[in-house]
């Protein structure tokens, strides 16, 4: 069944007879004449019967033809709302991060977006993990993603570019001792077994203190970054932390680089192979040009 053939059934239909019908759709006699014939064909059923006095609808074409009224109506719906997402008076723009970009990064950057472009809706997917993040894209989800970027282990399949490096820190009680010199591996280790995250970010520090410190007595048994900030503010452990991820920090609780520094790259990544609508392309530009890293500081 063709959309064509429809707009003939409705066209006949208000004509009366196939010549106007023809003349309305711009097309030939014969091209309608085959289109309801071939229609007919398809149903095994008559929608007009024929005669001097032009066409009239049969039981079975009267009912039809309010499917076909139905079935072109939500036709162009679909069309209005596809030109609303082609645009920017309308549609929507899915994101997918991980939590302390959701808290921290990103809602200042969607009420910039919202100023402009009102009408456009935005929704954030807030996943775990960044790995969860890539596959939320992969599985169509969402049109961006704010993930981690790992030193071009995305290839081809995301396009990716950087907006922010996090440092990983040390976080160590509020009545820690620590001279006025930099701070070392056996400061931390003090505080042993020393709570990192046990996500992805986790697997990078993880990795990271295998070479450097090798023998930093370490646990991975608590998920919640606010559970480990709040440990170590109550004087139980030390953590090693991303700075974004341990925000809010709790004032007395003191704050250290790590003796030999790590960062991860918190960058935008959008599938390749999608089709994307003009609003994902304004959002990406605000996300390109928006000072992320004056934002983090301020939020510690």
């Amino acid at each position: 069944m063709k959309i064509f053939q429809l707009r003939a059934v409705v066209a006949i239909a208000d004509c009366g007879n196939f010549s106007e019908a023809a003349l309305k759709l711009e097309l030939s006699q014969p091209a309608i004449s085959h289109a309801i014939a071939t229609l007919e064909e398809e149903l095994g059923v008559p929608l007009f019967a024929r005669g001097r006095h032009g066409a009239v609808l049969t039981p079975a074409g009267e009912r039809i033809l309010y499917h076909a009224h139905q079935a072109l109506q939500h036709l162009e719906m679909m069309q209005r709302e596809a030109n609303q997402h082609k645009g920017l008076h309308g549609g929507h723009v899915r994101i997918a991060c991980f939590r302390s970009v959701a808290t921290h990064l990103l809602p200042k950057a969607i009420a910039q977006f919202h100023f402009s472009f009102p009408e456009v809706a935005v929704t954030i997917i807030e996943c775990p993990a960044f790995l969860d993040v890539e596959d939320v894209l992969r599985a169509g989800r969402a049109d961006i993603g704010i993930t981690c970027l790992q030193g071009g282990d995305e290839g081809d399949e995301f396009d990716t570019w950087e907006i922010l490096r996090d440092e990983y820190v040390a976080l160590l009680p509020p009545n820690a001792k620590i001279s006025d010199r930099e701070i070392t591996w056996e400061d931390i280790d003090k505080y042993s077994p020393v709570m990192i995250p046990s996500t992805p970010c986790g697997a990078i520090l993880h990795n990271h203190l295998k070479i450097v410190a090798p023998l930093m007595n370490t646990t991975t048994d608590i998920q919640e970054d606010s559970t480990i900030v709040s440990m170590v503010n109550q004087g139980l452990r030390a953590a090693i932390l991303p700075r974004l991820a341990a925000v809010p920090i709790p004032q007395k609780m003191q704050v250290c680089s790590l003796p030999i520094p790590l960062e991860r790259v918190i960058g935008i990544a959008i599938l390749s192979s999608a089709l994307h609508v003009q609003a994902v392309f304004k959002f990406l530009e605000i996300l390109q040009k928006f000072d992320f890293k004056t934002l983090a500081e301020c939020s510690r």
